[in-house]
């Protein structure tokens, strides 16, 4: 089982020829609501596309919005443990997606910053506990703590963007990254490579977006190719790759399989809008690999191809 202690939020989605730049006014069209957050995408991704048995603790407001949320969840096989504040709304967030499917993101976290460590429920029976910092740090860092006194693996997605103390980086298995986002942890230019060596997690895990991802377990890289796809909207992708992987180790998956698979979720995300609306089941993404999108001879130039991207300096 997985437990997944993070944020939720509604999705206020406007589509848009291109992302404002700053001070800009872009025209937009239509506005979409969409259940949305970090934690509960991941969760939603964990259940439906990893087929885990899932697990969620989070905190909302009292309000229309936290309705949407716990449908969203409950209705992809997610267990809440939800903690209700009457004085501040429920997270949302506000997005813009652009025609090429590149999105920029404003969160307001609104009730998710109530979220504590002693809202957590009893941990027996969980392997995993999933985590990201759309909630307050000093949340995720004593839940990290109470998880492995518990026994369980600590998973964190380290997003959005920060530094992160030793002490936190000390108590996490399972490290999940993207490039920008190992920049900022690590302080560290030049190579992918260069900068995973910095940090001290057993196993630790680089999106690339559409090149894919590579990841360190031990002293071991594995290298997964991205998969190609007519991408609608990008938002959810980075959540569905998360919270697919770490349902796939929990079952006990070797780390090369559980990237594939998460890879190849993210990459369905990636032809839907929404961000959990956009999640796909566990028999699509099956049926997306029984396709061998990549094979053969294509596979080892990809796979070549993407080392030499990790090896680049940055």
């Amino acid at each position: 089982m997985v437990l997944v202690a993070g944020s939720a939020n509604l999705d206020f989605v406007v589509r848009a020829p291109r992302i404002p730049a700053p001070g800009e006014t872009v025209l937009g069209r239509d506005v979409q609501t969409f259940p949305g957050g970090k934690g509960a995408n991941q969760a939603v991704a964990c259940s439906r596309a990893g087929g885990a048995r899932t697990s969620m603790v989070l905190a909302l407001g009292r309000d229309a919005y936290a309705l949407a949320l716990q449908a969203s969840l409950q209705n992809a096989g997610v267990s809440l443990h939800a903690q209700e504040f009457d004085d501040v709304a429920s997270g949302t967030a506000f997005i813009c997606v652009s025609d090429d499917a590149q999105n920029a993101i404003t969160v307001a976290p609104g009730a998710n910053a109530r979220l504590l460590a002693a809202h957590l429920p009893p941990l027996s029976g969980y392997r995993y506990l999933l985590m990201q910092l759309e909630i307050p740090l000093v949340t995720v860092i004593e839940s990290a703590r109470l998880a492995r006194a518990a026994g369980l693996h600590v998973a964190l997605n380290a997003a959005p963007a920060q530094a992160l103390a030793p002490e936190l980086l000390s108590l996490v298995d399972v490290l999940i990254v993207n490039e920008g986002e190992l920049r900022t942890i690590t302080q560290r230019r030049g190579s992918i490579i260069d900068a995973m060596g910095q940090l001290p997690c057993s196993t630790l895990v680089v999106t690339l977006g559409a090149q894919g991802a590579v990841a360190r377990q031990g002293q071991t890289l594995h290298y997964q190719n991205g998969f190609s796809v007519h991408a609608v909207d990008t938002t959810g992708a980075g959540d569905t790759f998360c919270g697919v992987l770490i349902a796939q180790l929990s079952a006990g998956q070797a780390l090369a399989i559980a990237l594939e698979y998460a890879s190849a979720a993210a990459a369905l995300c990636c032809t839907q809008p929404g961000a959990q609306s956009s999640v796909p089941d566990a028999q699509e993404v099956q049926a997306f690999l029984a396709q061998g999108q990549i094979a053969g001879k294509g596979a080892q130039h990809a796979t070549e191809a993407l080392q030499r991207y990790c090896l680049a300096v940055a």
